[in-house]
């Protein structure tokens, strides 16, 4: 009798694997013409995308946004941070009604995710994403594929930090969640570790 739980879990393992599979080939396929188009509809970004995590990276967007004063700025933190984030984007005399907070996300991959939607909604093509060094790689893997797939295109711009450039294991792993949320609409959360301490940043 106990071949027959241990014969579900294989058939619902494979079952999930086939999904990622038909995902992987699938976003292999569409992502370069969708961006292609994004790329060509809109050459030069049309707004700024913050990842939160770092108070260093809303100093950094607040100083950028300077040079570009006619886009708008879109922060996704956690919830609890986006007083102390208002409060940098005010110092650094950054208009409120340009900045738009977001505290959906819970890390990285629903920085994207929570947001996609929405991007698409304001037909918002390009976007300039700004988050660490040394979290970029990460960062623009997820983009390639969550924001890819609405023909979305990122141009990245980092943030200068004293840490070293995350290991490529995480990078997989989200890259995996983010076609697990192609094809299923859900962003695997609980595969983040991270997530059992609620006071954790992005």
């Amino acid at each position: 009798m106990s071949s027959r739980p241990r014969s579900r879990v294989c058939n619902s393992r494979l079952k999930w694997l086939k999904w990622l599979l038909v995902g992987l080939i699938g976003v292999s396929a569409i992502l370069p013409i969708r961006l292609a188009i994004g790329l060509h509809q809109a050459p030069l970004p049309q707004a700024i995308f913050v990842l939160g995590g770092d108070s260093d990276r809303m100093r950094f967007a607040a100083q950028f946004w300077h040079v570009h004063p006619n886009l708008a700025i879109w922060v996704s933190d956690l919830a609890a941070y986006e007083t102390e984030n208002r409060r940098i984007f005010q110092q650094l005399n950054v208009p409120d009604v340009r900045v738009k907070f977001d505290g959906r996300a819970t890390d990285t991959v629903t920085n994207f995710t929570s947001l996609v939607n929405v991007f698409s909604v304001q037909k918002l093509q390009h976007l300039y994403l700004i988050t660490s060094d040394a979290h970029m790689r990460r960062a623009r893997a997820i983009a390639t594929i969550v924001l890819g797939s609405r023909g979305i295109v990122i141009t990245p711009v980092s943030v200068p930090s004293r840490y070293k450039p995350e290991a490529m294991g995480r990078v997989v792993r989200d890259c995996l969640r983010s076609l697990l949320w192609l094809v299923t609409g859900r962003s695997g959360a609980m595969l983040n570790p991270r997530l059992t301490r609620s006071h954790d940043r992005l």
